[in-house]
C-alpha cells in the first residue's frame, strides 16, 4: 500500500503566483539564478538558491546561505506572499506543454515508505547534493521542493480528479516564460480527501520518476527530527515529504544526449572501424540531424556528418532490465571501451544535453570544441519501473522529463 495524505500548503496569492513559481533549483546555475531572479524580489529562487543573495565570493554551500534561505521563506509568508491553507487538502497540479497535458495530484508521502522501498528508486544518489538540500529542507524546516512520482494509472482516481478539474475552478492559471501552462486546484472536500487515501491503499507502489537527492534529503531531515524527538508518534509533518504524484500514462521522457571531447587517442578511420564491430552504421544524408526512431538506434554526429548507428544483435542482454537500456548499451559497447568513458558520473570528457535543447546543441557543441555526439532514444516509463522493480538503478542520465515541477507553487512546513 502506498500512504498518501494532504497537507496544510502554503502557496503564493493568485495575483502573486506568476511572481513566485520558479523553475527548480537544480537547472541552473547560480548566475543563471540570479539572473533569473533579477528585478524579482518574489521568485522563490530566493528560498530554493538563497546564494543569489549573497556575496558572490561565499560558497553557495555555506551555513548562512541556508540561514538566508530560512529568512527568506519566513519573509514570504510574513508578508503575506505565501499563504498557509488553514486545513489539510489536496492539490491538483496540471501542465501542459506543445499539446500535451499531465495531471498530478500534490500531497504528502511517507519516508517510511521511502526507506522500505514501497517508494521505488532507480538511481544513486551523490552524497554532496543530498547534503545540499538536507541543509536547505532542515533549516527552512520545510519541503521547499516536491518529489516528481509516478504510479501505475488507477481509473477510478483518475475520475476523481477530471471530475474535480471540471466542476471547479482553478486558484491558479498562468503561462511561464516557457510557454508552460500551469493550472492548480485545491481539493477540501473531505469525502474526496478521504477516498483518495483510500485508493492510495490499494497500490501497491509509487516511484522516483525524478528528484532521487530531494527525496532521500526529505527522508533523512525526517529521521533526524525523529532522534531530536525520541517520543515522535509518526503523525507528526516531518514524516512526511511533499510530491506530485502523476500516472505513468500522463508522463513524457526526452531524450538525454552524450558528447565527448575527444576519440581517446583513435584517429576518426581507428575509430569508425571499432565502432562498425559492434554496430551498424550508415551514414545519414537527408536534410537535418538524426533522431533516433526507435530502441537500440543511436544517431552519431562527427566531423561534420549525421550517421544511423545500430546495436548489432549479440551485443546486450535483451532480457535484462538495465543492460537492455539503450544508454547502457552505448556505455558498455562504445564510450567505455572505445572512448574511455568509464564512469559516466564523474568523467569529464562526457557531457549530457536534454532533449529540451534539441539536436542542433549537439552540432553546435562539436563545432565548439568537443568531438563526436550521440542523440539517443528516450527511455520509456516501462523502462523505468522495470529498472524500479528489478532493485536496480539506470545508468546516469537515462531520462529527462519535460515539463519541469515549479517550484514556490506549493511549500509543506515540517511542524
Amino acid at each position: 500500500m502506498a500512504v498518501v495524505r494532504p497537507f496544510k500548503g502554503i502557496r503564493p496569492k493568485k495575483e502573486l503566483v506568476e511572481k513566485v513559481a520558479s523553475l527548480p533549483y537544480d537547472v541552473m546555475n547560480r548566475e543563471e539564478a540570479k539572473e533569473m531572479a533579477k528585478g524579482n524580489e518574489h521568485s522563490f529562487l530566493h528560498v530554493v538558491r538563497s546564494e543569489i543573495d549573497m556575496d558572490d565570493s561565499l560558497s553557495q554551500y555555506d551555513k548562512s546561505v541556508y540561514e538566508k534561505a530560512r529568512e527568506n521563506l519566513d519573509n514570504m509568508i510574513k508578508d503575506e506572499i505565501l499563504v498557509q491553507d488553514e486545513k489539510p487538502k489536496y492539490y491538483i497540479y496540471r501542465q501542459l506543454m506543445n499539446g500535451r497535458v499531465q495531471t498530478g495530484l500534490v500531497a504528502c508521502t511517507s519516508i517510511d515508505e521511502y526507506m522500505n522501498n514501497t517508494i521505488k528508486k532507480h538511481e544513486f544518489t551523490r552524497p554532496a547534493k543530498e547534503q545540499d538540500r538536507i541543509n536547505n529542507f532542515d533549516h527552512c524546516d520545510a519541503n521547499t521542493a516536491p518529489i516528481f512520482l509516478t504510479y501505475r494509472k488507477n481509473d477510478e482516481l483518475n475520475t476523481i480528479i477530471n471530475d474535480w478539474i471540471k466542476f471547479n475552478l482553478p486558484v491558479y492559471n498562468f503561462i511561464s516564460e516557457d510557454d508552460i501552462t500551469h493550472i492548480a486546484w485545491v481539493i477540501d472536500d473531505d469525502k474526496i480527501v478521504n477516498r483518495i487515501g483510500e485508493i492510495f491503499d490499494g497500490i501497491d507502489y509509487l516511484y522516483i520518476a525524478d528528484g532521487h537527492h530531494r527525496s532521500a534529503s526529505s527522508a533523512k531531515v525526517g529521521l533526524k527530527r525523529r532522534e531530536e524527538d525520541p517520543n515522535y508518534t509518526g503523525d507528526e509533518e516531518f514524516n512526511y515529504f511533499m510530491s506530485v504524484i502523476f500516472p505513468d500514462e500522463d508522463l513524457f521522457i526526452m531524450d538525454y544526449n552524450r558528447i565527448v571531447q575527444d576519440l581517446n587517442g583513435l584517429s576518426e578511420e581507428e575509430f569508425m572501424t571499432k565502432v562498425k564491430e559492434k554496430f551498424d552504421v550508415e551514414e545519414y544524408k537527408e536534410e537535418g540531424q538524426y533522431r533516433p526512431q526507435m530502441k537500440h538506434e543511436f544517431g552519431m554526429y562527427l566531423d561534420g556528418k549525421w550517421y544511423k548507428i545500430n546495436a548489432k544483435e549479440g551485443t546486450y542482454d535483451k532480457d535484462h532490465p538495465v543492460n537492455s537500456l539503450d544508454a547502457a548499451i552505448l556505455q558498455n559497447n562504445l564510450l567505455n571501451p572505445l572512448l574511455g568513458i568509464d564512469n559516466p558520473r564523474t568523467n569529464e570528457r562526457i557531457d549530457f544535453v536534454g532533449g529540451i535543447r534539441g539536436l542542433k546543441e549537439l552540432e553546435k557543441r562539436v563545432e565548439n570544441g568537443m568531438k563526436v555526439a550521440f542523440s539517443m532514444y528516450p527511455t520509456t516509463i516501462e523502462d523505468l519501473m522495470g529498472v524500479a522493480d528489478a532493485g536496480d538503478v539506470m545508468p546516469p542520465k537515462s531520462t529527462w522529463f519535460e515539463p519541469k515541477l515549479r517550484s514556490g507553487l506549493f511549500v509543506h512546513r515540517l511542524f
